[in-house]
């Protein structure tokens, strides 16, 4: 972005599915305006906890000390009057506020930067993530790579038998998928296997107690 004069704030919205690097990116904008000698908060969900507790740490292995909220009001009760840069990690976390708040963050002279996924696990539009980006002043879309074929890869891919919208975890539980590579209902059929196969043990067992 451009130098902005004044005190004027303004939002930054980096998207794109897990593994692509948007925690990285974010460590780093905050990290160059530490360096700038400015002041910086930086907020990540409570129930983010995969690799710390109190730090916003990439997959790569970056981390930046953090404080935990469980809802973006929290944010603007905890943001000092003195706060120039707002880091908030993981926002599609932080519930449906999240948009008026960085709304209110901006309009109070802040620069806001936010990191988020813009599709769920079945690649529909993850809110409030889309709605943020529309008054956005800069938006930044990372890919990842493919797991499958190496293409650009732009899907989250849930490996675990879920169907919950929110399941917080890393490799072992997602994948970075490209658009053909993309399996939308495999948590589905995952769950319907195991329901499936918890069916069946129960009627072994019923024949077996009654065999015996």
């Amino acid at each position: 972005m451009d130098i902005v004069k004044g005190n004027m704030g303004w939002i930054e919205v980096i998207v794109g599915p897990m593994f692509s690097g948007k925690s990285e990116e974010l460590i780093r904008r905050l990290r160059r305006a530490e360096i700038a000698r400015q002041r910086v908060q930086i907020f990540k969900p409570v129930i983010d906890q995969r690799y710390a507790v109190n730090e916003i740490v990439s997959h790569s292995g970056l981390g930046i000390r953090s404080d935990n909220v469980r809802t973006a009001v929290e944010v603007l009760e905890r943001v000092e009057p003195r706060t120039e840069v707002i880091g908030i990690d993981e926002g599609q976390f932080l519930g449906e506020q999240l948009v008026e708040v960085c709304m209110q963050l901006a309009d109070m002279g802040k620069r806001v930067i936010v990191t988020g996924l813009d599709t769920d696990y079945l690649g529909r539009p993850f809110e409030p993530i889309p709605r943020l980006l529309a008054v956005a002043e800069e938006i930044t879309k990372l890919l990842a790579i493919c797991v499958r074929c190496g293409n650009p890869a732009v899907h989250t891919q849930r490996l675990v038998a879920s169907e919950e919208l929110i399941v917080v975890g890393a490799s072992g539980t997602y994948e970075a998928r490209c658009r053909r590579c993309f399996e939308p209902q495999l948590a589905h059929e995952k769950v319907e296997a195991e329901k499936k196969s918890a069916s069946e043990g129960v009627t072994e067992k019923a024949r077996t107690a009654t065999a015996s």
